[in-house]
């Protein structure tokens, strides 16, 4: 049955109150909150997203703010990037961040301080900057199961490409740098990852590391802290990143898994008297892939469980799939014969197209009211007609937390010059992004985010340094061409260790080949608690 925006909206302040167990929202970590209470910061970051209070259907709804209309014009765009870049140098210079005179901490923010004491002996931290090149260490998988997501190196380094044709970055001592980003092929296998990281590091001596997927990132973030190697922007919403405590040196860049789930599961309370009309219960069925990535979607999706009002209605049940397996039609076979009224897809690659396929074949997408794909399968390089075969109509109707990104692709933003401005980057480089837009992230996002860090961190003092590319993302705060409008793309040193924590709720129309957005924008900039990775426990600390 569609969901309406009318509909949407009322069930998710319940909802949003209990994302303080599964992502917290003190900023700091230091809250008092436990699974049993009410997160007072998911409750002021609700009000602060929905704004207004309005009356529907004799109950509660409320409506986002107005967001900021983002420029129409590439010109427009770069004034404001120039605008908001000043104002973040200005900000780090005024709070005198930086290496301390005997060189052994630095000031990262207010009440942020690193120390470089735990550094190896002979640290440099100019490592990387070789003739005016700035070399960056990217492993990604161009094989296998999840081969989709190769393609983002690929269009990063197209972007990449034209910052250095149109000039590169120029630093306050007047040097120009390029850069050139080397990636290879694990294969997304952690096994493989790390000799990876090691050659980069060890031979290549990279400035610089950027990993994708949660295992791999997991299996090498220890070691890159240890040796005082920035990792940022790791290609992989898992919550670990969230952690400038323990390992400054890693950032994520997109919106965490856990609190996606936790969104999941505001969408069950709101729609629980229709999915229970049945039998009284609510089955949930979810398909989840046997490593850190889908662990931390299910961590994320039983700690909302354990303590949702409509948890005795609930019945969880999962079929797990290997991140190479070849096929998942026995797992689906399985969940679709509980007959669930919801179904989750907590993989990635392949195994989102399958799903939609496997789905439509046995049954489920009739049985159940609502499927949703993890917020990583969201482009139609997953689930459009291409990809999943025949009229593409397998995908439609299907559900999906998307993390607050434009689908560039999508007919929708065909006026959005962003959009205009990422597939004319692509087709000169003969790719169609229309069947492959996976390639758009790296090109539109990536690259657009590493130029806007370096050029902050080049007018700095002492210009690129890997501490003034780590100050620099700690302290960014811009409006992203490839966020929804409203969408905030910030961090704040120890305060706010996330990047992106806005989402949207879409539902996929396979006439218009995209997903849809329903309802408003959920904007929770700030609220996400800080998140010491525990993996004994596979849970927050």
């Amino acid at each position: 049955m569609p969901l309406s925006r009318r509909k949407l909206l009322p069930g998710l302040l319940a909802g949003f109150a209990l994302i303080a167990a599964a992502c917290g929202g003190g900023g700091d970590g230091s809250g008092s909150e436990t699974a049993g209470t009410v997160d007072s910061g998911i409750q002021k970051g609700v009000s602060d997203a929905f704004g207004t209070t309005t009356s529907v259907g004799g109950g509660t709804a409320t409506t986002a703010k107005a967001a900021a209309k983002q420029p129409t014009t590439i010109d427009g765009w770069q004034a404001l990037w120039k605008t908001e870049r000043e104002a973040v140098v200005k900000k780090i210079k005024a709070g005198k961040f930086g290496l301390a005179p005997d060189g052994k901490s630095a000031l990262i923010s207010d009440g942020y301080t690193i120390d470089l004491s735990k550094c190896p002996s002979g640290w440099n931290n100019t490592e990387g900057l070789v003739n005016g090149e700035i070399k960056i260490g990217h492993t990604t998988a161009l094989s296998g199961t999840l081969a989709v997501y190769g393609q983002i190196a690929t269009g990063w380094q197209l972007y990449l490409g034209d910052v250095n044709a149109a000039g590169g970055i120029k630093d306050s001592a007047g040097k120009t740098w390029t850069f050139k980003l080397i990636f290879k092929d694990d294969g997304y296998d952690a096994a493989r990852t790390i000799p990876l990281v090691d050659e980069l590091i060890d031979s290549e001596k990279v400035f610089m590391m950027v990993t994708l997927g949660s295992p791999n990132t997991m299996k090498t973030y220890d070691k890159l802290n240890q040796r005082c190697i920035p990792q940022p922007l790791s290609m992989t919403g898992h919550p670990a990143w969230g952690d400038p405590v323990n390992h400054p040196w890693t950032t994520g860049e997109q919106m965490a898994y856990n609190t996606e789930a936790v969104l999941w599961g505001a969408f069950l309370e709101k729609n629980a008297a229709e999915l229970k009309k049945v039998d009284g219960k609510i089955t949930v069925a979810a398909l989840v892939m046997n490593n850190d990535f889908g662990r931390a979607y299910d961590a994320g999706f039983r700690a909302w469980l354990a303590q949702t009002p409509i948890k005795a209605d609930i019945e969880y049940v999962t079929e797990v799939i290997e991140p190479s397996a070849p096929t998942i039609t026995d797992p689906m076979t399985t969940l679709a014969a509980k007959s669930p009224e919801v179904f989750l897809a907590e993989t990635a690659g392949a195994s989102c197209t399958q799903a939609v396929i496997e789905a439509a074949q046995n049954g489920l997408k009739e049985k159940a009211k609502y499927l949703f794909q993890p917020s990583v399968c969201k482009a139609n390089s997953f689930v459009g007609k291409d990809k999943v075969g025949g009229d593409g109509k397998a995908s439609d109707g299907w559900f999906v937390v998307g993390g607050g990104t434009k689908a560039l692709e999508a007919s929708s933003f065909d006026g959005d010059i962003w959009a205009t401005n990422c597939r004319k980057r692509l087709e000169q480089a003969g790719i169609d992004w229309k069947i492959n837009p996976t390639y758009m992230v790296g090109s539109c996002r990536w690259g657009w985010t590493v130029e806007q860090v370096f050029k902050i961190a080049a007018e700095l003092d002492g210009g690129i340094t890997r501490l003034n590319v780590l100050t620099a993302l700690r302290n960014i705060d811009m409006t992203s061409p490839f966020l929804l409008e409203g969408a905030k793309f910030n961090m704040n040193g120890i305060k706010d260790a996330y990047l992106t924590e806005s989402s949207e709720f879409g539902k996929y129309d396979y006439a218009k080949q995209a997903f849809v957005q329903q309802g408003e924008l959920i904007e929770l900039s700030g609220k996400s608690k800080n998140c010491a990775w525990s993996q004994s426990t596979g849970t927050c600390s």
